[in-house]
């Protein structure tokens, strides 16, 4: 299978330069541990799959690195919670078995045996169960590791565009961005329909079996292992139903209305979704002055294929000219925007505004102290129409309002209204 190179890649170099141990978490096939053989394709690679390695790692832990010497990726260590012990110390340099590191050079293991001196760059690790993960990472790593998280192939990646900024709407970022020919509103249907899997892009596989497969090894292998949830076909209905309410207020009564489920346990199954990246909760922004703003966040798909299958949308002709297109395409948009932040180590700082008097605007962006409004529309004409709710940020005590604009299919990047522009998806 060819390799599509992922944006993330620069960032975990950056981050082996920095840390000990670098962690890249994510769903199930969003190719973490392709990203890091590719990465690093002369490294010994561990897989907690193997069963006689887990044995071990489980067992006799202080032999894996004895076999296997580091620099070494790690796969699926979620599983091989035994082995944050030993890693911790090797990355403080105080390990006791200085047989682990005599496959470095005379000069490297005497830098490495300064007392006090930590290494760098030693493990790279994948892993897609992050209550596991997260818990020994916190006991163990803490200080010592870099974490990433992986997100499904961005349209950049996929079409091989390079740039790597973050998006932000500012006349700064457009002049970088340049992104060439506008993306066809067949292309883009096609993109959210399919999904972002790297797997469906570069094997053209059986889309609705592709899915079919993926939900089930993720709830038998992913989701039984964190709760009890019973009969599987429930935790599946659970999951067709946030489908169902993708780009909704987060409403665990309406969800749960029609398949037999307590709001309790929705809650806790959606702290499930969320901590596997299968969901994204967009925050409401509100402060002390904002009275009537909302509380509630707004759930989204990072995987858009995921959605469409569990929705039934089949094919990307009949999902563009359906009830849901606004929401699939506002769901595409915000997870553009999320890997740029994500691919380049960063926490996404995205909002959305909702007051009681159902005043709405889609997308805030929080960057230096300032709010940067975004409407997003799945048609090609916006007017100044769309960006009326802007207007609520101008009234709010100690808010710095920025540039923003309409986000959708126009094919050319325009001025909207003052300093608000029209953005082309192929700007994300």
């Amino acid at each position: 299978m060819s390799y599509i190179h992922r944006h993330l890649e620069d960032t975990v170099k950056r981050a082996a330069r920095n840390f000990a141990a670098v962690l890249v978490t994510g769903a199930r096939q969003v190719g973490k541990t392709r990203l890091l053989r590719e990465l690093y394709p002369r490294l010994p690679y561990i897989s907690m799959d193997d069963v006689i390695l887990h044995d071990m790692a489980l067992t006799t832990p202080h032999t894996i690195f004895k076999n296997y010497p580091p620099p070494v990726i790690l796969d699926e260590v979620q599983y091989a919670p035994n082995l944050f012990t030993h890693m911790k110390l090797m990355a403080d340099g105080v390990y006791s078995d200085k047989d682990v590191f005599n496959h470095y050079d005379k000069k490297t293991r005497k830098k490495y045996d300064k007392i006090g001196y930590r290494r760098k760059g030693l493990f790279f690790m994948s892993g897609s169960q992050q209550f596991a993960l997260m818990k020994n990472v916190s006991e163990s790593m803490s200080g010592r590791i870099g974490i990433l998280n992986l997100l499904g192939l961005s349209r950049r990646e996929l079409i091989g565009d390079n740039c790597r900024l973050p998006f932000i709407p500012l006349n700064a970022y457009y002049k970088k961005r340049n992104p060439g020919k506008a993306a066809s509103n067949k292309d883009i249907w096609k993109f959210i329909q399919k999904g972002s899997l790297p797997e469906i892009h570069a094997l053209k596989n059986d889309w609705e079996m592709f899915y079919s497969s993926y939900v089930s090894t993720y709830i038998e292998r992913d989701v039984k292992q964190l709760v009890n949830i019973g009969e599987s076909n429930m935790f599946y209905k659970f999951m067709i139903a946030m489908a169902a309410h993708n780009g909704q207020l987060l409403n665990y009564t309406s969800i749960t209305r029609d398949i037999g489920l307590s709001p309790s346990t929705a809650e806790r199954w959606t702290s499930i979704l969320l901590a596997s990246n299968i969901i994204y909760l967009l925050q409401p922004y509100h402060n002390n002055i904002l009275k009537r703003a909302i509380k509630t966040p707004k759930v989204y798909f990072l995987d858009t294929g995921l959605a469409c299958y569990l929705s039934g949308w089949n094919t990307s002709t009949v999902l563009e000219r359906g009830a849901a297109a606004g929401s699939f395409f506002e769901t595409f948009v915000i997870g553009e925007i999320i890997k740029s932040y994500t691919n380049a180590g960063r926490e996404p700082p995205l909002y959305f505004y909702r007051d009681k008097e159902q005043n709405e605007i889609d997308l805030l962006i929080y960057e230096n102290g300032t709010l940067y409004p975004l409407e997003i529309k799945k048609h090609g004409d916006p007017s100044s129409k769309d960006i009326r709710a802007f207007r609520f940020l101008d009234i709010i005590p100690g808010v710095i309002r920025g540039t923003g604009g309409v986000i959708c299919t126009y094919s050319q990047l325009m001025p909207l209204s003052g300093e608000d522009m029209i953005i082309p998806v192929s700007y994300l």
